[in-house]
């Protein structure tokens, strides 16, 4: 039975045309606003709920896998499915398609400030994105909660998650709960001979790559006089020191480009900061407006190489972090003491899906429109009869129209 259910999969699998999943992971770029846990609720109705290219478990277990790892966690966890789909390859075109446009429009707008600041356009037309967006994250916390909580252990690691995540915004915070959650399944299960072996063959040769460019980079920066070397030294520290997504590795960019470096000043790095705010995709790609900024001052082919370098140096070292444990991470769901870890993993994941509405609603405010934005964007995805991507739009119509 299992060995059938395989070969349904694997059939499955390799029916999708390439094409059409690409086409749904671009619907998924459209619609991803506000940060990663609101991408989260984007890829549960689209990869999961409309497509069925994943379950919801599946998607749980990669949230929690790239929320151990530094780097872009939605970025990491569309790019997993996409290797899950069709390998390398389609992973790499996976986050072109996820990432490559809003990279290509920051990049842009670090030629565009002036004009920007005085359309003043981070104000009204954005007013209810996030609203909207705890609306996708309540209903992938709910459709992810009923699947994870099984009993009374992973209900209250669920809870856990929630309160701890909610108290404490620390970065390493995540990474912590969500392993003392895999600990406390493995401690509290009844069941026995845990750890059965497995062949992992773990792809060395994209470790060894990240660590090439991690100490390459670090001695070329201190060797070479070069502006754009120090760029990419940078912007590739940050994809691989920082937990968390989008909004943790921004005040990290403010420290150096801005205090210690004066690349920009502080309304040109909040300008940018609150365009990427209102625009879909990857918070990550902020790196490229900021990267052009920081490159100002020479000629035009300098700051566009400003603006790539910071894009590629922030996204490629959680790239090469899923390729080389993706592969090993489907060898060692394998292992019984890792599949029992998986059900406190998930349940903590699950919680700290939770959380992130009540966070993200607290910033939005709770005022009466603010509410109303939420239900209606919850009771449209349930209906499931809207896209995504025309939920959003009617949000921006409204938010200039009120």
């Amino acid at each position: 039975m299992v060995e059938d259910d395989y070969m349904i999969k694997k059939k499955y699998k390799d029916s999708i045309k390439w094409s059409t999943f690409l086409k749904d992971v671009f619907i998924c770029s459209l619609g991803a606003y506000g940060g990663p846990e609101a991408h989260y609720g984007v890829f549960t109705d689209q990869l999961v709920t409309k497509k069925e290219y994943i379950h919801e478990e599946e998607l749980v277990e990669l949230i929690a896998l790239c929320s151990i790892l530094p780097g872009p966690t939605s970025t990491q966890t569309i790019v997993s499915i996409g290797y899950k789909m069709g390998g390398p390859l389609l992973a790499l075109l996976t986050m072109l398609v996820w990432a490559l446009p809003v990279l290509t429009l920051m990049g842009l707008l670090s030629f565009l400030y002036e004009f920007l600041e005085s359309m003043n356009i981070s104000q009204a037309g954005l007013r209810y994105i996030g609203p909207m967006a705890v609306g996708f994250i309540v209903v992938a916390a709910y459709r992810i909660g009923s699947k994870v909580v099984t009993d009374n252990i992973t209900g209250f690691l669920l809870i856990l998650g929630c309160l701890t995540t909610y108290f404490i915004r620390e970065p390493w915070v995540f990474p912590l709960i969500l392993v003392f959650g895999g600990l406390v399944s493995v401690i509290t299960t009844k069941e026995d001979k845990l750890w059965n072996g497995v062949k992992l063959n773990p792809p060395w040769a994209y470790l060894i790559t990240f660590v090439i460019f991690t100490l390459g980079s670090i001695v070329l920066s201190v060797i070479l006089d070069n502006h754009i070397i120090r760029l990419f030294e940078s912007f590739y520290r940050y994809g691989y020191l920082v937990f968390g997504g989008g909004q943790v590795v921004v005040p990290v960019m403010y420290s150096e480009l801005v205090e210690v470096n004066r690349f920009m000043t502080n309304q040109e790095f909040l300008t940018g900061y609150g365009l990427v705010q209102g625009l879909p995709g990857p918070m990550f790609s902020f790196s490229a407006y900021a990267g052009g900024m920081a490159s100002r001052g020479g000629s035009y082919l300098t700051q566009i190489l400003g603006a790539i370098t910071g894009g590629i140096g922030i996204f490629l070292p959680g790239l090469l972090l899923i390729y080389f444990i993706y592969p090993i991470w489907e060898n060692l769901k394998k292992i019984k003491g890792i599949k029992i870890s998986l059900r406190g993993i998930n349940a903590v994941a699950g919680g700290l899906i939770t959380v992130a509405a009540i966070i993200l609603m607290q910033k939005s405010g709770f005022f009466i429109d603010n509410i109303l934005i939420t239900l209606i964007t919850i009771l449209l995805l349930l209906t499931k009869k809207i896209p995504a991507p025309l939920i959003v739009l009617l949000v921006l119509v409204a938010g200039y129209i009120v």
